[in-house]
């Protein structure tokens, strides 16, 4: 069985009701179930939320919300890993126990159902990998970046590399804020994710946005835009 976890809890510091917002017109966790139903890839899209709010949204679009999460699973600052792992033990208990899982963000308007598919066929043709998650490379050089002071001074990170050239130096990347495919056992035995144990799906820049802030939230609408026009 194969199942997408899409977490969005209720609450939101930084971005109020963040998760369901609507997003150039509709709320952003539609575009992360519309892609997973898409996909063709899932025999269950589940949404695991605490609010009823976000739940009746979630159903609109088609997820399941078979639980609501418990409130000590829905603060600020427990990790996701512990959300996720909830929503497979209910899955061992009511269901059955998944052979891979798909943490899918629902915050990830771009991401896209033939994205999912591809991965998902990356993981399973990788036996010894227990995770294939969504990648995008630094716009820049970390190697170059550089600290500013609470006095306004400046201190780079590798000061060795201030004469370097950008095409000299190797491409570094980060976590894209959208999927990760997994097989059940990595999840449940907490392995990490940044290490041997996975492969990474390399995303283009124009299909990626992570949404922390409102700044962030704005610059995504104005690529959604700009996808549509052209």
């Amino acid at each position: 069985m194969r199942v997408c976890i899409i977490p969005a809890r209720g609450g939101s510091e930084r971005i109020p009701q963040k998760n369901i917002k609507l997003f150039c017109g509709k709320p952003i966790i539609a575009y992360s179930i519309t892609a997973a139903l898409e996909s063709q890839c899932f025999d269950r899209v589940i949404v695991s939320t605490d609010s009823p709010e976000v739940a009746d949204v979630a159903q609109k679009y088609g997820a399941e919300v078979p639980f609501l999460r418990p409130a000590e699973l829905a603060d600020a600052h427990m990790s996701i890993g512990a959300t996720l792992n909830h929503a497979i033990n209910w899955l061992r208990e009511n269901d059955r126990q998944p052979d891979y899982v798909c943490l899918l963000l629902a915050t990830a308007p771009f991401v896209r159902p033939q994205t999912l598919r591809d991965a998902f066929s990356r993981l399973e043709e990788n036996p010894s990998k227990f995770f294939c998650f969504g990648v995008v490379k630094f716009a820049a050089p970390i190697q170059r970046a550089f600290k500013i002071s609470q006095q306004g001074t400046i201190e780079m990170f590798q000061p060795e590399h201030f004469a370097s050239r950008s095409q000299d130096l190797e491409p570094a990347y980060h976590d894209a804020a959208q999927f990760c495919w997994g097989r059940v056992e990595g999840f449940l035995n907490n392995l990490p994710s940044f290490s041997e144990h996975s492969i990474a799906y390399i995303l283009p820049s124009t299909e990626v946005q992570d949404i922390d802030t409102q700044e962030d939230w704005d610059k995504a609408e104005i690529m959604c835009r700009m996808r549509e026009e052209a």
